[in-house]
């Protein structure tokens, strides 16, 4: 196991900047998973990591010790690829245990790791076989295992699970999660979906054009959304957000039919700003239209998703979504009134998208 220390990490490819003097410390065994969308810099963090790309300025520590010149064999860091990048010509296990021959380990040893390997993540039976003999799901183990058998100190995983079906990746979810429970290896987990970031880390780092939005445990990121990005980026579906004015009074003001009530606290940190308000699907509520503390809304359409359901609702050109377990008997163009629980109503600069204080008020409607 090994700590992790980015230091003012940039990356430029000419006058292009890909990654902005990025900051931040992994401890020896944690399981971090950087999220964020195509092109926001993940995958090339990652690669500065391992040392297949330069840093352009900046400084990486693995324990204590700067690594921006060491090559990817001196770092003690094993990657495992979205491709799975075997060797088609060789067997499983000779995959699997091509390191240790390149390093000389002698052939009985080998082989004992070998099978040590295999054994943990079940594909004994397979260890004669070429890759093209085997399934998707397999073929992400047997590059597992390759990395697992170095024994590094820093497991690297770039979106592996990206090419798996469905149902396999939640499979294999739950592998790499028991693998990093029973090997404590300190691991880095890149991917763009956040079912996957949310189930495996210790920690979420979000990334947005080459910045950090935000760094905090799932349960962190998901209900205390640092900027809005972040709240838009995560969550399926994603957060409800209304661009508006908070009035000197503490009321958001997002059109005439839209008024929220909210702290007078929040009127008086925020007199007269324009912001944006984000509610969660599963915050809001249905309720009959007409009722004195609902937004009048009409329904657009329904997701069934088996035990809960997504209704769409339209108010007036803006598009709203809330989650139920309930089953009203709706149909696109059925009028409803929304409730929404103050609690789980998040504020955020319209500037600079970050987030202002939680408030904590009464709503009141005025329609």
């Amino acid at each position: 196991m090994a700590s992790i220390s980015l230091r003012n990490v940039k990356k430029t490819y000419g006058k292009n900047a890909v990654v902005h003097g990025l900051d931040l410390d992994i401890e020896s065994g944690e399981f971090i998973v950087i999220l964020g969308p195509s092109g926001c810099g993940k995958s090339t963090l990652l690669r500065m990591i391992v040392g297949l790309e330069e840093i352009s300025e900046g400084e990486i520590l693995i324990d204590g010790t700067v690594v921006n010149r060491l090559e990817p064999r001196q770092r003690a860091c094993a990657m495992v690829f979205q491709n799975y990048a075997l060797y088609p010509h060789m067997t499983v296990a000779e995959n699997i245990g091509y390191a240790l021959k390149v390093a000389g380990v002698s052939r009985s040893e080998r082989d004992r790791r070998v099978r040590e390997v295999a054994r943990a993540l079940a594909i004994e039976a397979f260890l004669d076989r070429k890759p093209s003999a085997l399934s998707g799901g397999q073929r992400q183990r047997v590059a597992m295992g390759r990395a697992m058998i170095r024994e590094p100190r820093v497991f690297l995983f770039d979106e592996p699970l990206s090419n798996l079906d469905a149902k396999l990746r939640i499979a294999m979810r739950a592998e790499i999660r028991r693998l990093h429970r029973k090997l404590g290896t300190t691991s880095v987990f890149v991917t763009h979906d956040q079912n996957e970031a949310m189930t495996l880390a210790d920690r979420i780092v979000v990334m947005n054009g080459g910045k950090v939005e935000q760094v905090g445990t799932p349960a962190e990121i998901y209900h205390r959304p640092a900027t809005r990005f972040v709240a838009g980026f995560l969550g399926s579906p994603a957060m409800n957000l209304m661009e508006g004015e908070i009035e000197p009074d503490g009321t958001f003001v997002q059109d005439a039919t839209r008024r929220l009530r909210l702290s007078q606290q929040a009127g008086h940190a925020f007199p007269g700003g324009r912001a944006v308000l984000g509610v969660r699907a599963e915050a809001a509520r249905l309720v009959a239209p007409g009722r004195p503390d609902a937004l009048p809304a009409i329904v657009d359409f329904i997701e069934e998703l088996g035990a809960s359901r997504i209704v769409h609702v339209d108010f007036d050109g803006l598009s709203f979504a809330v989650a139920t377990s309930d089953n009203p008997a709706l149909i696109p163009g059925d009028r409803v009134g929304i409730e929404i629980d103050p609690r789980d109503i998040h504020l955020y600069d319209s500037a600079t998208g970050e987030r202002l204080e939680p408030v904590t008020a009464r709503q009141t409607v005025h329609p």
